[in-house]
């Protein structure tokens, strides 16, 4: 088919490309290139995804005991989807792509040292995708990792070049190689030009590259898009000629790109706009765009982050938007909800609309960049809250319905299973802008494809694919600052479940005073926490916003009660006074004052971990973190000044005597200007 074979130019030059790149540079990600042994690969299909797979065999085997390896396409039952059975001798599939992941498979447990013997393997969800917030002019909201990879200046943004060929086959390598299978390649905040005749032609090129990985393209949609270049006057869904300029815009798109996946759509959030523009409901504005994609089998991911100025809890807003309308949506609708209710913080309970929603395809989006998490200066593995997340118990058909079951389909059934993750990725030479971060972006495809793997087995992987010294004094210590980074970051900005205490604008550092009454007052920190002389924390009970009764019991009744709710999570459902006892003994300010410090002692131990690592590590990656965790050191200091001699005005009470005091001013720290963000 001439769509495929038109990208066969590119895979040249790649390995080639990707070969001459040093591995300390980080651009290699855990594919740098490894002494191989000699293999035959008995296979007799030349596709151009075939041919990929032959060619990572013969390129990065690493058994010399078995020199012969078989690539068939089978039938099985067994296996789902693209997902594949492996042995020593034999990768085996039911599709072209299947085989792929299980040759990469295959790979990445000879490179780890891991038994191969015979494994089947299925991937856990249908659709695993990576969210790019690019912006067509080059630049990518909630990126710290340098420009976008797709898109350029207005001026250049149209350009082709080979460079950008050999850019995005590495990127479709990397995402191929841990399971991952679509883009969304621009912006939630979404340009209309990107559906003008123009850029799609760009995004054809864009998906060609792509395609030999596995990898479809879909595309952000402005809703408004019928108005703005289409030249009608409205963009109600209900409007005859508002539905048939959408089902030719489709059309188009899958003439140019026939595998393309489908829409992702930011409606009535933040400003953008959306049905209730014209009186509709998210219902009508998901079915219209999923009646035009249902003869493409395409999907439409309709995003659930809606809040708008109101009275009501923010956290609330979505599910009370969306369980109404619960099984009115199309089957080719999924309702793509963030982790927690409120906004990719630190810590969050899970949102009510997983378990919520009985009749409604549900899927999960995750934040891989670190946008409330130190950005890319802070070192933060984010698997353990990943984990986290996934295991936590819905009871939507009692107890054991995690979060993982509702969504993949074992308790829901949905005819589509999917989960996204917003993007880390740039121009920089690492991709990722801090070399810790690539973890995140490898953890979100590993658990995407198997959503019951355990957060240490990932960084174990990750570890030993990255850093070619892998022996026990570098794996153990690494993995241990690996595991415990999320909970120090945690411990040194918002304990307890206090969320959303950020300095106006850039989620970067801590501004708990920050208020201001010329703005909606859920964009203010103090609207979070609520402190004041009686206590501290935003109540959500019964006797308070009645946020709990979103959540199945018996989950609604244990977050109700401050003695049954999870501590790392009380401030985020009461309010309680600066004495209240915790399980430990501790009073709450006591404790709050103890996992600040802690949170500041474990980044200095990180730093000190890091440092006895030198001799099994090249200089340029152990200069580049050594000097980002000492950043997150201050930061950390910072973080626990602000957030204590500001709290301690209306608690009244002193910093325990054993923890070390602050270093910094509040009047300092409340008068200077926002922390330097740049790296």
């Amino acid at each position: 088919m001439k769509w495929i074979q038109s990208t066969l130019s590119t895979f040249i030059v790649i390995f080639l490309a990707i070969s001459s790149v040093h591995a300390e540079d980080g651009h290699q990600l855990w594919l740098h290139k490894r002494k191989a042994s000699p293999v035959k690969v008995i296979c007799n299909n030349k596709s151009p995804i075939m041919k990929i797979a032959i060619k990572e065999l013969e390129e990065g085997w690493n058994d010399p005991s078995n020199t012969e390896v078989a690539l068939n396409i089978k039938f099985s039952d067994a296996i789902k989807n693209d997902g594949f059975s492996i042995s020593n001798h034999e990768v085996r599939a039911n599709s072209e792509l299947g085989i792929l992941y299980g040759v990469y498979e295959l790979l990445r447990r000879q490179a780890t040292g891991q038994q191969i013997k015979s494994v089947n393997s299925n991937p856990s969800y249908m659709h695993r995708i990576l969210n790019h917030w690019d912006n067509l002019n080059g630049t990518v909201e909630r990126g710290y990792a340098g420009n976008s990879i797709f898109w350029r200046n207005e001026k250049d943004s149209l350009t082709v070049t080979t460079k950008d060929k050999i850019l995005w086959t590495a990127y479709a390598r990397a995402n191929a190689s841990i399971g991952i299978n679509g883009t969304v390649l621009n912006n939630v905040n979404a340009s209309p030009s990107i559906l003008t005749d123009k850029y799609l032609k760009k995004v054809k090129t864009i998906a060609d590259v792509l395609r030999p990985y596995g990898l479809k393209t879909y595309l952000s949609v402005n809703f408004s898009s019928p108005m703005r270049i289409g030249g009608l006057k409205t963009a109600d869904p209900l409007d005859p000629e508002v539905k048939r300029w959408w089902t030719n815009k489709v059309q188009e798109i899958y003439q140019l790109i026939p595998d393309f996946g489908g829409l992702l759509v930011k409606a009535n959030s933040e400003g953008q706009p959306g049905p209730q523009d014209f009186g509709r409901t998210h219902v009508d504005g998901a079915n219209m765009l999923a009646d035009a994609l249902l003869p493409f089998k395409g999907i439409v991911m309709w995003r659930a982050f809606v809040y708008s100025p109101s009275k009501m809890d923010r956290v609330m807003q979505a599910y009370s938007e969306f369980k109404p309308f619960d099984g009115q949506f199309r089957d080719n609708v999924i309702i793509q909800v963030k982790n927690g209710p409120l906004d990719f913080q630190p810590r969050e309970p899970f949102s009510p609309l997983f378990g919520g929603m009985k009749k409604t395809a549900v899927m999960t989006e995750l934040q891989i960049t670190q946008e409330y998490l130190g950005r890319s200066i802070h070192l933060v593995y984010l698997a353990p809250s990943w984990e986290e997340f996934l295991k936590s118990d819905t009871y939507f058909k009692g107890s054991g319905s995690t979060v993982a079951k509702y969504t993949d389909g074992e308790l829901l059934h949905q005819k589509y299973t999917a989960i996204a993750g917003v993007a880390n990725i740039g121009i920089d030479t690492n991709w990722c802008g801090h070399d810790f971060a690539q973890s995140n972006w490898y953890a979100f495809g590993r658990l995407a494809w198997n959503n019951s793997m355990s957060s240490t087995a990932i960084a174990d992987e990750w570890i030993k694919l990255t850093f070619t010294k892998n022996t026990p004094k570098l794996l153990v210590p690494l993995k241990a600052v690996m595991m415990e980074s999320r909970e120090a970051a945690v411990n040194y900005m918002m304990p307890l479940g206090l969320h959303h205490i950020f300095a106006e604008g850039h989620h970067y550092g801590p501004a708990p005073w920050f208020s201001n009454k010329n703005l909606r007052e859920d964009w203010t920190s103090v609207y979070y926490h609520k402190a004041d002389k009686q206590g501290i924390g935003f109540d959500r009970t019964r006797a308070g916003s009645k946020a709990v009764n979103q959540y199945n019991e018996p989950m609604a009744s244990q977050y109700n009660d401050a003695k049954t709710c999870p501590e790392a999570y009380l401030l985020w459902f009461h309010h309680l006074p600066w004495d209240y006892k915790l399980k430990n003994g501790a009073t709450l300010w006591n404790e709050l004052c103890a996992k600040y410090d802690k949170g500041v002692n474990q980044v200095e131990e990180f730093q000190k971990k890091w440092d006895e690592l030198r001799p099994y590590l090249d200089e340029q990656r152990f200069s580049k973190v050594q000097q980002k965790l000492r950043r997150q050191h201050q930061d950390a200091q910072i973080w626990k000044d602000a957030c204590l001699l500001y709290f301690q005005q209306f608690s009244g009470q002193p910093i325990p005597a054993n923890l070390a005091p602050p270093t910094n001013e509040l009047k300092d720290l409340m008068t200077a200007k926002p922390m330097d963000i740049n790296h």
